[in-house]
């Protein structure tokens, strides 16, 4: 080897080792200072010796890394264990530097000065092979450890959930076996199929029976960062039935997937939307017996009904459904639409015609009647809407950290027939819910639902998932109302609207911890008695299970001491509740950060100690701090699915951790964290909080690379027994192949956004992972039994249905989430075992 050639790899060598031991030494001495590892501060002084040692033609210095391999090796097993991803992170840099010191080019390089020998080439050769083989010695033991935490998984639960322990003599929810009638299959919001022709033994022979394409993609102008298809389709006969991002509705042949009709509501433009979506329809059947209305309700759209409907409402606009589109006089049954403009519209299941025996002849409810501070596009429901046999329930969004003069979270029922107002709550005036008269407004900036609601009409409630009261993190202005309902659930009685009773998952909510999903009915034996229960899940990663009649715990819930501290003006609750059946992370520690190399994980370490860390509920602060669970939520909208023959839940946790900052506000007209990032014609600037002492920055808690700041996983499946709290198992979910700079399939889980489906055949399906693929998994043991490609993020809840074929079918949408950045699609794909020949 040319000498010139080894003295280039020596100089690297020495360049590499100098390098890194100054970035270690000044990020190490950082860290220390904040009162973290002493780890980093010490490997960087001693690379800097190293790197003198090599300078010095020292072959000492291969012995002295060798040595720091070993430390290093004990290190990382002490603070990570035999866990693949952690390990990785703290030697990785210093592996492949030991590789590059035992080359010959760098060994060979290494002769002491000033000695003269004949066979100096000779003795060199064994001098380098003595003096390399401690530091290969080294790297075979980081490598026997990397190679047997391969084989250990220190996340999982391994067990079973129990067998089949409360036989259904028939489907309670009265929805016939092989349709889909509401979000959740039923008011119920179990997510569970009683179909069980698919199985685990037959499960991985699915294959696409059909597949539709929409034609409506996210990238429209006036489209908000989160424009997203998360729907879940209704089936209905041999129907589906399913929304679009940008509102259309569309049926569907539920055997061969051609389209029958489709349905634009032409929505008014410049909206301020915070999101555009549509999670789904609601359907009211036809009541037996039932005949047309007459009289006023079934008047054209001038008709006087109309005119006094409008007068009521300020004008903004709004496109009247039965003059802009197809409509008919009477529709037997229904479908409910919410609009992105402030409206819910019914259409002719048969047809997609608008129904004009609805809301006075106009065909749809003006949502902004009787709100204040009225915003088009800064109220609609992203939720389907609650249908009873007599009322249609609506919840809605509002804008969440704009401003504190937001429009108004009441709960409103209408009549099911004619869309007439029967009963407001409003939590701002919670004992009042006779409706509304004119002129009069309903509470400003109150806690809304813009999740899914749940109703047991036998009990006669219906159960609301509240949030907060924007803005998210200031609420020292909150009134004794807002303190009790905020990011509760709230059961209604659904002949007055009166409060049955609520169950509040947090305390003056400051970490945008708002109850995000549909609440769970299922009914359970505890103690040899059946209990009509509820669970509840949440962003904080509680699953609180209630008896729903009385909203009291059916597992213990007890109150634990939280961090203290709050910002001056500000005040927070001494405790919060935790529910027995938890999956609240441990708080994250120093050993719990990682990245690509030692150096990320150094800044992510760094990161930790500067903000303000105290555990969950540490509370926001100008300094920063660091929100774990994040409120991006263990759970979100998609919830969890509720298998009612096994009493178990089938539950997809997800550990992300985000950075809440406040801002200081001198006045409530600039922009302090939009940054380049300024809101484009109507779109609400975000997290200004106009009104409030404090604007608020939030990002995921990430490295300078992008990656998240703690260790993998990021994202579980799990099972657990709700009626004795226990976790039987609990399985890391998904790989990094379409979120990472290499297309890699390492599976390290990842998190999840979308419900889960539960079917009476053992199996479990979920698509909402940040890689683009349907899985199925065996109910009893989370085994993964099978798994699909999907052309786009699959942010979605799928579904099952039977066909006229007679074949079970299982229903994915893949059209990806805008915040998320999963790739944006426009597809809804069925699958189905083979035909029989």
């Amino acid at each position: 080897m040319p000498s010139t050639q080894r003295s280039a790899a020596l100089i690297a060598a020495i360049c590499l080792s100098g390098l890194f031991g100054i970035v270690l030494l000044a990020g190490g001495i950082w860290l220390a200072a904040l009162g973290g590892s002493w780890y980093y501060l010490l490997t960087g002084a001693v690379l800097i010796a190293i790197a003198f040692m090599l300078a010095r033609g020292m072959l000492e210095a291969l012995w002295l890394y060798a040595l720091l391999v070993v430390a290093t090796v004990a290190w990382a097993l002490w603070e990570a264990g035999l866990d693949w991803w952690p390990l990785a992170a703290r030697g990785d840099v210093l592996f492949l530097l030991g590789l590059f010191l035992l080359t010959p080019w760098v060994t060979r390089s290494l002769v002491r000065r000033g000695r003269a020998r004949a066979d100096v080439q000779t003795y060199y050769a064994a001098e380098a092979r003595r003096a390399s083989l401690p530091l290969a010695m080294s790297l075979g033991l980081f490598l026997l450890v990397a190679i047997a935490s391969w084989f250990v998984d220190p996340h999982k639960i391994e067990g079973r959930l129990p067998d089949v322990r409360a036989q259904l003599a028939a489907d309670a929810s009265g929805v016939p076996a092989g349709e889909w009638h509401a979000y959740g299959r039923s008011g119920h919001g179990q997510r569970y199929s009683p179909l069980t022709q698919i199985t685990p033994q037959n499960v991985a022979n699915l294959e696409v029976a059909w597949y539709y394409e929409t034609g409506d993609v996210r990238g429209r102008p006036g489209d908000p960062v989160e424009t997203t298809f998360e729907v879940t389709p209704l089936k209905i006969g041999n129907r589906l039935f399913f929304c679009t991002p940008h509102q259309s509705v569309i049926a569907l042949d539920a055997t061969s997937g051609k389209e029958i009709w489709r349905y634009d509501p032409q929505i008014r433009g410049k909206l301020a939307l915070q999101h555009l979506t549509c999670r789904g329809l609601s359907y009211h059947p036809a009541q037996a017996g039932a005949a047309a209305p007459s009289g006023p309700q079934a008047a054209p759209p001038d008709s006087q009904a109309a005119t006094s409907a409008a007068a009521a409402t300020p004008d903004i606009g709004l496109p009247v459904a039965a003059q802009a589109g197809p409509a008919i006089d009477h529709c037997p049954a229904k479908l409910f639409m919410p609009t992105a403009d402030g409206r819910v519209i019914a259409l002719d299941p048969e047809s997609g015609s608008v129904c004009k025996d609805f809301g006075g002849g106009t065909g749809q409810i003006d949502l902004w009647r009787n709100m204040p501070n009225v915003n088009p596009g800064g109220y609609y429901s992203t939720s389907p809407v609650v249908v009873t046999k007599s009322l249609l329930i609506v919840g809605g969004t509002v804008l969440d950290n704009v401003s504190t003069k937001e429009t108004s979270g009441v709960i409103r029922a209408f009549d099911i027939n004619t869309g007439q107002l029967v009963w407001n709550w409003d939590s701002g005036n919670p004992d009042h819910t006779a409706p509304i008269g004119p002129g009069e407004t309903y509470t400003a900036n109150s806690p809304n639902s813009w999740s899914i609601s749940s109703v047991d009409e036998e009990l006669g409630m219906v159960y609301v998932p509240l949030g907060n009261q924007p803005p998210d993190q200031w609420g020292a202005d909150r009134s004794p109302a807002v303190e009790r309902y905020s990011s509760s659930v709230v059961a209604l009685d659904l002949a007055t609207g009166q409060v049955r009773w609520v169950f509040q998952t947090v305390h003056h909510d400051l970490w945008d911890y708002d109850v995000p999903a549909q609440p769970s009915l299922i009914d359970l034996t505890v103690g040899g008695k059946t209990v009509h229960a509820l669970v509840q899940p949440t962003k904080q990663g509680e699953l609180y299970v209630l008896d729903r009649l009385t909203g009291e715990p059916v597992l213990p819930v007890t109150e634990a001491p939280v961090p203290q501290g709050a910002t001056e003006g500000e005040r927070l609750a001494p405790t919060q509740p935790v529910s027995a059946l938890s999956y609240d992370p441990p708080p994250l520690t120093g050993a719990d950060m990682w990245g690509a190399t030692m150096f990320d994980q150094l800044a992510c370490r760094i990161e930790l100690k500067s903000l303000r860390y105290e555990g969950r509920y540490t509370p926001p602060s100008t300094q920063g701090t660091l929100v774990y669970p994040g409120n991006f939520g263990v759970f979100n909208w998609g919830g969890i699915a509720v298998d009612p023959q096994r009493q178990a839940a089938f539950t997809t946790p997800t550990y992300l951790a985000f950075v809440s900052q406040l801002v200081p506000r001198a006045d409530d007209k600039t922009l302090y964290v939009q940054g380049g990032n300024r809101p484009q014609d109507s779109l609400p600037a975000l997290n200004e909080n106009f009104g409030a002492p404090y604007a608020v920055q939030l990002s995921a808690f990430t490295s300078a690379l992008g990656l998240p700041c703690q260790a993998p996983p990021w994202g579980y499946v799990a099972g657990a027994d709700l009626t004795t709290g226990k976790i039987a198992w609990k399985h890391k979910n998904g790989t990094v192949i379409d979120s990472s700079p290499l297309p890699l399939p390492f599976r390290m889980g990842v998190p999840n956004l979308g419900g889960p489906l539960m079917t009476a055949g053992g199996v479990a399906f979920l698509s909402g992972t940040l890689d683009y693929y349907v899985r199925a998994y065996d109910v009893s043991n989370g085994e993964q039994l099978w798994e699909s490609r999907l052309p786009a993020g699959g942010q979605a809840t799928p579904m099952t249905y039977t066909a006229e074929d007679g074949r079970q079918f299982l229903l994915v949408v893949a059209g990806g989430h805008g915040s998320l950045g999963t790739k944006a699609g426009d597809d809804v794909i069925a699958y189905a075992l083979p035909k029989e020949q």
